[in-house]
């Protein structure tokens, strides 16, 4: 499993490749999938580029999206997107257009409301795990934890040099993870080699110009697909020479 994270909290002074509007994000989307990409994560955003959980904005990016893809289409519900976790949740309870699901962060106040609220409306949802924060503790002892799809470990050391050791210390600080499958992808200078290590894991990623506007090489990412393709070939390259499972950790 590859995710395209199609944009993320980046805006558009992070250049013009960065999908913002309902018809890019759609465009970016179909050209990810087309591309292998089997999930897709979106931050909708208002016209002037701020990520929103209004449903007046959700729901244009989901339905454009969702008539240019098959696969399921996920959002993030990020706190800095609503920081007053009970704003935050009055919000979401307020969507009338469901994505398929969610990515809550578990270090932040009020996400197992809102994991609550969203498995309860029949939206699944990722559990994002961060590490350098108190949210692996936090979800092995949540009872919703064998509820969620899968979980999000998000490694956010940005060195290449050190990611992968703080990817490792991530999973291993997830142990068991309630038995749910797990997604490991890294940002910035440590998306990479965090991909690789999912790789020789066997473990679902994902990558997308959320993550990082870099190609292996160095090179600026001219789109998310071209993203996508180089990850799902760096992928299988890393799977098959660590001998990996490259099926565990797929969540649907």
């Amino acid at each position: 499993m590859v995710q395209v994270c199609l944009n993320g909290r980046r805006t558009a002074a992070d250049g013009a490749a960065v999908p913002m509007s309902p018809r890019d994000l759609a465009r970016s989307a179909a050209e990810a999938v087309a591309a292998g990409a089997t999930s897709v994560h979106v931050h909708p955003k208002t016209p002037c580029g701020h990520d929103s959980l209004s449903p007046r904005v959700l729901a244009p990016a989901l339905e454009a999206i969702r008539a240019r893809v098959p696969v399921p289409v996920g959002v993030t519900t990020g706190a800095w997107a609503e920081p007053d976790p009970s704003a935050r949740l009055t919000r979401v309870r307020s969507w009338s257009v469901l994505p398929d699901f969610a990515s809550v962060n578990w270090h932040e106040p009020g996400a197992e409301e809102v994991a609550g609220h969203l498995l309860s409306v029949g939206v699944d949802v990722e559990a994002g795990i961060w590490s350098g924060t108190g949210g692996a503790r936090r979800f092995a002892v949540s009872p919703l934890g064998p509820r969620v799809l899968r979980v999000l470990a998000e490694v956010t050391d940005p060195d290449p040099a050190t990611a992968e050791a703080s990817a490792r210390e991530l999973l291993a600080e997830l142990g068991s993870a309630h038995g749910r499958p797990v997604l490991l992808h890294g940002e910035e200078g440590g998306t990479w080699p965090v991909l690789r290590l999912a790789g020789r894991l066997g473990l679902a990623t994902r990558i997308g110009l959320e993550d990082t506007l870099l190609l292996p090489d160095g090179r600026r990412a001219v789109s998310n697909a071209r993203l996508v393709a180089e990850a799902r070939a760096g992928y299988g390259a890393d799977a098959c020479a660590g001998g990996g499972n490259s099926g565990a950790g797929q969540g649907s």
